[in-house]
């Protein structure tokens, strides 16, 4: 219990000073993604450097992730051809409901994370909460953190900007 009650005093205290809203978090490392891909396949997020990768943490059964599907596929449609990728990353859901929730609604992948463990990885950041959307720089730090659900108009100029920056 005393173990329990210590991690959430930290847990609280690290969100506490995280970010929302898709400001600046002072560029950590991201931690990894890694796992099977709904449809086949696996994704590694270490893979991706170089890129900038913007990571939407998702459950089907979650009503502002149904509300901001169309704004992430548009924003990856739109940004794609600038070294930008994308990853879901799904949790707590059956591989079912998974399946059927992103068909014919993204054409970037999504990882299975039916336990969380992904997402505990994120915690440190603020990223715990469904919707939550990462973007990535292409040295693998986090650029951004939005603990809200995001909308291209927000979204995009923010990828773009990270996108714009030097390469390494």
């Amino acid at each position: 219990m005393r173990r329990a009650v210590i991690l959430l005093a930290a847990v609280a205290l690290l969100l506490g000073s995280c970010t929302s809203g898709g400001t600046d978090t002072g560029r950590r490392a991201a931690p990894p993604i890694s796992g099977a891909v709904l449809g086949g396949g696996t994704y590694d997020l270490a893979q991706h450097r170089g890129e900038v990768v913007v990571v939407n943490f998702w459950a089907s059964w979650c009503a502002p992730c149904r509300a901001e599907i169309a704004d992430l596929e548009s924003t990856y449609q739109a940004t794609r051809a600038n070294g930008v990728s994308f990853v879901g990353v799904n949790t707590r859901d059956q591989v079912d409901q998974a399946k059927a929730f992103v068909d014919g609604r993204t054409t970037y992948p999504s990882v299975l994370d039916g336990a969380g463990q992904l997402a505990i990885g994120y915690a440190g950041l603020g990223a715990t909460a469904i919707p939550s959307t990462v973007i990535v720089d292409r040295q693998g730090r986090v650029a951004h953190v939005f603990r809200v659900p995001v909308r291209q108009d927000t979204l995009e100029p923010l990828v773009r900007q990270v996108a714009g920056e030097p390469r390494p």
